[in-house]
């Protein structure tokens, strides 16, 4: 009998509980744990065989199991703003409480922290190299004001890039290796392609994707970009996807996709199935968002300049015009019928400039979106009655536009 082949989703739930357990396996041999930002030169540490965790991811999960409340109470309680970030307070209440039901993950023993997805990451991770007395790495991204990385940021990231070598070299006692470093490198590469080929398959009509399941895939490509199961799950993922585009299938089996839709911003994890719910309830599939080239991270494999500068291309950590430029082309890609848009209390930055890249890409492209208010993984910033209003409008306006011809 033909053994059948284990899905992208058994893999993906898989390999997440491994990730875990071998950080917990390694921290109770002595050996050394880092908590890493979502988006961190994570090569390095893969280099030098150091077990990573990623707190945002943590959060995120402790979120989607509507546990978070508990953990945002206990860092309020012990002085930290309501007006700081929701991941941060969810993660500075679980260094105590050191108990989810979204699993557990060890204490540091170094902190790996990198600015170009926010500001706020740098203080909570310095209080938390503080109040355990640990080291930590942190690469200081410049913002590019400018539409491109220039060569001074660059060369500014590398000369950080060689020091955090030799800050791990004398941590592990051990030198670097460079030629291990160029296969991890390849292998990210390779697998932040391989993502990217996958969620660009949302492009057909139908979408094969629905888009809340990128959601998911997210947590692999922060947490196993550098490690050759991460890319065999994701070239699985993508192979799935593309036998269901060449079948003509879209997102749901018990009805059809009548509009198309990006979603600009986190996710409001506790709220994670209704706000899904609505969506489909309306025949809205979220297709993309801009989290897809948020972890296309690509560059040469090898060149620590190449690295350098994607690291700094981010989409969070580029201009005004960048970021406009960036969603026009994802509606016209992606084929979009409006966009969703989460005004997310946690992100002040992003919060900051939502409302001028939403007049700029409407006035360009014509389609339109709203913008809802919530928060990431903070459930008292939410409304569900708000949400399905904003959704409904949305669906009037996409609806009138289509009737129109558009």
């Amino acid at each position: 009998m033909e053994q059948k082949t284990e899905s992208s989703k058994a893999v993906l739930g898989r390999l997440l509980e491994r990730h875990y357990q071998e950080a917990l396996d390694e921290k109770a041999k002595g050996g050394l744990v880092a908590w890493a930002t979502s988006i961190s030169p994570q090569e390095l540490l893969e280099t030098m065989d150091i077990k990573v965790v990623y707190p945002e991811n943590h959060a995120a999960a402790i979120g989607a199991r509507k546990q978070a409340e508990s953990f945002i109470e206990h860092s309020e309680g012990n002085g930290y703003s309501v007006d700081i970030c929701s991941y941060a307070r969810v993660n500075l209440g679980y260094m105590e409480i050191q108990e989810s039901a979204a699993g557990n993950i060890p204490l540091p023993d170094l902190i790996f922290c990198c600015s170009n997805i926010c500001n706020t990451v740098i203080k909570w991770y310095e209080n938390i190299a503080n109040e355990l007395g640990i080291p930590m790495i942190l690469f200081d991204m410049p913002f590019n004001h400018t539409y491109d990385v220039s060569d001074e940021s660059t060369t500014y990231i590398r000369r950080q890039l060689e020091e955090a070598i030799k800050t791990l070299e004398a941590l592990k006692g051990k030198k670097f290796d460079y030629d291990r470093l160029k296969e991890v490198m390849k292998i990210s590469t390779e697998t932040a392609r391989s993502w990217k080929a996958a969620t660009m398959l949302a492009t057909a009509k139908p979408s094969p994707l629905n888009g809340f399941d990128l959601f998911n895939y997210m947590a692999m490509i922060v947490c196993m970009r550098g490690k050759q199961e991460g890319l065999d799950l994701f070239n699985l993922w993508k192979g799935e996807l593309e036998e269901k585009a060449r079948l003509g299938l879209g997102p749901w089996k018990d009805a059809e996709e009548q509009y198309r839709v990006m979603w600009d911003g986190i996710a409001c994890w506790p709220y994670l199935s209704d706000t899904y719910k609505v969506l489909k309830k309306y025949g809205i599939n979220m297709v993309t968002s801009t989290y897809p080239d948020s972890w296309t991270v690509i560059y040469d494999a090898g060149d620590l300049d190449s690295m350098a500068r994607a690291y700094s291309s981010n989409y969070v950590n580029r201009n005004l015009d960048f970021g406009v430029d960036n969603i026009a082309k994802i509606v016209e890609d992606f084929s979009l019928d409006g966009i969703v848009y989460h005004s997310n209390r946690s992100c002040k930055f992003m919060d900051f400039r939502q409302f001028e890249v939403q007049r700029r890409v409407e006035a360009r492209t014509g389609v339109p979106s709203v913008i809802f208010d919530g928060d990431q993984t903070d459930p008292r910033a939410f409304s569900l009655a708000q949400y399905e209003m904003r959704i409904q409008t949305l669906m009037e306006m996409m609806r009138e536009r289509k009737e129109g011809g558009q």
